[in-house]
């Protein structure tokens, strides 16, 4: 199979290392290889014999009419040349797009089939115990449990809990402080009528675990002291517990809920925070056979690291154990995005089959940092030393703008007016479109600082117009 391979003069090298060894002419089209213009491509088309084409991924322009007058086919190569080498040998193997870069398609294929080994495993998994129909222990995956700490003076619970579970929760656990009442309990659970996922109730307190059933699918958590008060009620509703160990230890706890008649149990040996005993603890969780309780949460919140990393680290430890069920939390700014961080990172376990580690498996946790970096040849020519940038501020006639970010958006406010969008590049076009800038310095600094309030909701940062980063 011929290949052609138009490219820039800055990656010609890159492009030519990775042709290497396969039926490929490089042809250099101009300075920039996502400059190629159709007519451009027609011509080397004609000049030569291929039987495919592939074109920068950076590339905009549509080649469909190329492809039409001279029947060859022409597709999406990567973004980045670096990427070129992992592409060129899965030729005929894969179907290219003509819309979607090969290596976001690549990337996305990998995904897709690690969720679909996912999927399958879980379907033919055994269990240990069902929760409204929710697989738990057995072979299947560990289940995200997330929690809503003070659920009776939320104001929008319904809202969280649909929030948490499209974010990738399994379980919701409602939890509930000492100022409680089984009056508010009872109001949360109504308030979550037809919520289709499983629902737990989170307290040691009877009354209030007694408000909660039988509405809640699961209870957190029954220990020696009031197993005796609730134990039969729980047995009775059908709801299943967690169980934490007392005095006389997890065993004996939990051999007290079996004989109240409880028979779905998830064995809680308490994690530890890290510092505080993490890695003794551990142990406890290989000395008890029924389905395991994971509270990663307690360990993320008492960090002051990126939960990102710590619930990868987290998952993986929960997995060597064989845990069940992992509780995450999102109590703290830092640890806002847990519940999708956790459940990404137990995908990953999942995805393990065969691999002895979590890597190349299609499913990554990598936000801040690449586990490749792209190494593009730097542009050539003369280099002109910039002095910093001159003090001092020109008002634009047009007005002042105010940028801030809220609910997903960004905002950029002038007289009176607020436009709201989701880019940068949206954001800017509607406001020299209506006129809101007319100075260049102007136009670059909101340049500047809407970029910046863009990476800052991809990374679920706060923003603040003119502050660090």
């Amino acid at each position: 199979m011929r290949i052609l391979l138009p490219t820039g003069e800055a990656t010609a090298g890159t492009v030519r290392k990775a042709a290497a060894g396969f039926d490929a002419e490089v042809v250099v089209t101009g300075e920039i290889a996502a400059f190629l213009t159709p007519g451009q491509l027609r011509e080397i088309i004609v000049a030569g014999e291929y039987d495919l084409v592939l074109v920068s991924g950076m590339s905009t322009a549509s080649f469909a009419k190329v492809e039409e007058e001279t029947g060859i086919p022409v597709y999406l190569g990567p973004r980045h040349a670096a990427d070129l080498k992992t592409v060129l040998p899965r030729l005929g193997a894969v179907t290219l797009s003509r819309t979607v870069p090969a290596d976001e398609l690549f990337a996305a294929e990998r995904r897709e089939e690690a969720y679909r080994r996912i999927a399958a495993a879980e379907a033919a998994a055994d269990a240990d115990l069902l929760i409204r129909g929710l697989k738990i222990g057995g072979r299947s995956r560990m289940k995200v449990l997330a929690e809503i700490m003070d659920a009776h003076r939320h104001p929008d619970l319904r809202a969280a809990v649909e929030d948490f579970f499209a974010r990738g929760a399994d379980i919701v656990d409602l939890g509930f402080g000492f100022d409680a009442t089984p009056a508010e309990v009872r109001r949360c659970f109504a308030d979550l009528e037809g919520v289709e996922g499983p629902l737990a109730v989170d307290s040691q307190n009877p009354a209030l675990i007694r408000a909660a059933l039988p509405k809640a699918d699961l209870v957190l958590s029954l220990h020696e002291g009031n197993i005796p008060d609730i134990g039969a009620e729980v047995a009775a509703a059908g709801a299943a517990a967690v169980v934490v160990p007392g005095e006389t230890g997890l065993a004996a706890t939990l051999a007290a809920a079996r004989a109240s008649g409880v028979e779905a149990l998830i064995a809680d040996p308490l994690l530890q925070p890290a510092g505080s005993g993490f890695v003794n603890s551990l142990q406890h969780f290989t000395e008890i056979t029924c389905p395991l309780f994971f509270g990663a949460g307690n360990v993320a919140e008492l960090i002051d690291a990126d939960s990102v990393g710590v619930n990868a680290l987290l998952a993986a430890c929960a997995h060597e154990v064989g845990a069940a069920v992992v509780f995450t939390s999102e109590h703290s700014d830092k640890t806002r995005g847990s519940v999708a961080e956790m459940r990404q990172a137990t995908g990953m376990m999942a995805a393990l089959g065969e691999h002895p580690y979590p890597k190349d498996l299609g499913l990554d946790l990598l936000i801040l940092k690449e586990k490749r970096r792209r190494r593009e040849p730097a542009p050539e020519g003369e280099v002109v030393e910039v002095p910093p940038a001159l003090d001092g501020f020109v008002p634009d006639p047009a007005g002042n703008i105010r940028i801030a970010v809220e609910d997903g958006m960004i905002l950029a406010a002038q007289k009176g007016r607020i436009y709201r969008g989701r880019t940068a590049a949206d954001l800017t076009a509607a406001l020299l479109k209506d006129g809101c800038v007319t100075r260049l310095d102007h136009a670059t600094y909101l340049g500047r600082e809407l970029g910046r309030a863009e990476v800052a909701l991809g990374l679920g940062r706060s923003y603040v117009q003119d502050g660090p980063f």
